[in-house]
C-alpha cells in the first residue's frame, strides 16, 4: 500500500510593521498599561466552553490547548510490501509513568452488555472483511494517540467501525480462510477506502496470516476480552489544568463506552474526539472522580488522579474478563 502521509496545521506567517515615530509612542503608552493593570493568572482557550454532552460521527477537534491531535492514518489500498514509515505526530513531551503514587481510591458496579453501549463492534459478533497491512514503525504516532510499544500485535479500524475512537483499545481475533489467527489491539483509523469490516494490520501481525506477497485477503473477527493482570490507566492531554483538561484511558481490557466527571452534584458525560480523549472543554471535574464505563456496561469510579499533563497515572483496577 501507499506510503503514509501526515497532514499538518500551516503556521501563521509573521507580521512586519512599520516602524513611526507615532507606532513607537503608541507601543510605549500600551506596555504602561500592561505593567499597570496586567491579568494574575492565565486565561483564554483553557477557559472557554462547557462540558458536552455524548459525541456524534462528526465530533469536532478540541479548541482548547495543546490540541496536537495526531493524524488519521491514510487510505489502505492492497500491497506487496509493507510501506515505508512515515514521520509521527507526537506530544510534546514522552509520556512517563506514574509510579510512585498510591493507588487512587476506587468503586465498580457491575452491568450487562447493552447494544446502546457496544456500538458496531459488539461481543459475540463474527465481522467479515478483507486485511491489508501496513509499517506501524515503533506502534507511535497512531490515531488513538497511544506511546510506542513493543507489542506490534496492532490494527487500525476503518472509520466506520472506528466510530469516532470508540474501537481504540479494543482486541480483536482475526482469523484468515486457512485456519491462521492473530489477536491485535487497536491502535489506528483507516480512512477510505477502506471498507466495513476492514482491517489494516500491521505488518507483522498480517505476516502471521499470510504472505506478504499477497497483499490483501479475506477475514472474519471478533471481539476479544483478554486475560490480563495490568491495570488500566489514566492520562491527561497536555496542557490541561483545571480550566481545560482532556482524559483519556489506556490498558483497559474492553472497549470503553463512556467518561463522566463528577461535575457538583452529579455525573457529567465527556464527549470524545477523534484521538481518543474525552474533553472538558470548561474544567468542570478536571482532577476530581472520574467514572469508566465498558461496552458491558461494568462501571469503574476512579479518585485520587491527579491533573498531571501527560503523565499514566495506574488505576490498579481493571474491567472484568468476558
Amino acid at each position: 500500500m501507499a506510503a503514509r502521509s501526515h497532514r499538518s496545521s500551516p503556521r501563521p506567517k509573521r507580521r512586519t510593521a512599520l516602524i513611526s515615530v507615532a507606532t513607537v509612542a503608541a507601543v510605549g503608552l500600551a506596555a504602561s498599561l500592561v505593567i499597570a493593570f496586567g491579568p494574575d493568572r492565565e486565561s483564554g482557550t483553557e477557559a472557554a466552553g462547557k462540558v458536552g454532552a455524548a459525541p456524534a460521527a462528526t465530533t469536532p477537534r478540541a479548541t482548547g490547548p495543546s490540541s496536537d491531535a495526531p493524524e488519521r492514518k491514510p487510505s489502505a489500498t492492497p500491497s506487496k510490501s509493507p510501506s515505508p514509515s512515515a514521520s509521527k505526530n507526537t506530544p510534546s513531551a514522552t509520556p512517563t509513568t506514574e509510579s510512585t503514587r498510591p493507588s487512587p481510591a476506587v468503586t465498580r458496579q457491575a452491568g450487562s452488555a447493552s447494544a446502546q453501549l457496544a456500538g458496531r463492534i459488539r461481543p459475540g459478533v463474527d465481522y467479515e472483511g478483507v486485511a491489508t497491512f501496513y509499517d506501524a514503525g515503533t506502534g507511535e504516532g497512531g490515531a488513538c494517540s497511544y506511546g510506542p510499544s513493543d507489542d506490534l500485535m496492532t490494527a487500525a479500524m476503518n472509520t466506520t467501525d472506528y466510530e469516532v475512537s470508540k474501537a481504540c483499545g479494543a482486541y480483536v481475533r482475526v482469523r484468515a480462510a486457512g485456519g491462521a489467527a492473530v489477536t491485535v489491539r487497536i491502535t489506528n483509523e483507516c480512512p477510505a477506502p477502506c471498507a466495513p469490516g476492514q482491517l489494516d494490520l500491521s505488518a507483522e501481525a498480517f505476516a502471521k496470516l499470510a504472505a506478504p506477497s499477497r497483499g490483501q485477503i479475506p477475514i472474519t473477527w471478533s471481539l476479544l476480552s483478554p486475560g490480563t493482570s495490568d491495570p488500566l490507566s489514566i492520562r491527561y492531554k497536555t496542557g490541561s489544568s483545571q480550566y481545560w483538561c482532556g482524559i483519556q484511558v489506556i490498558g483497559h481490557r474492553n472497549p470503553v463506552a463512556r467518561l463522566e466527571v463528577r461535575d457538583g452534584g452529579g455525573w457529567a458525560r465527556l464527549p470524545r474526539t477523534e484521538y481518543n480523549y474525552f474533553l472538558s472543554e470548561q474544567g468542570g471535574g478536571c482532577g476530581g472522580a472520574l467514572r469508566i464505563t465498558d461496552i458491558y456496561g461494568e462501571r469503574l469510579t476512579v479518585d485520587g488522579i491527579a491533573v498531571r499533563p501527560d503523565v499514566v497515572q495506574p488505576t490498579g483496577v481493571q474491567f472484568t474478563a468476558r
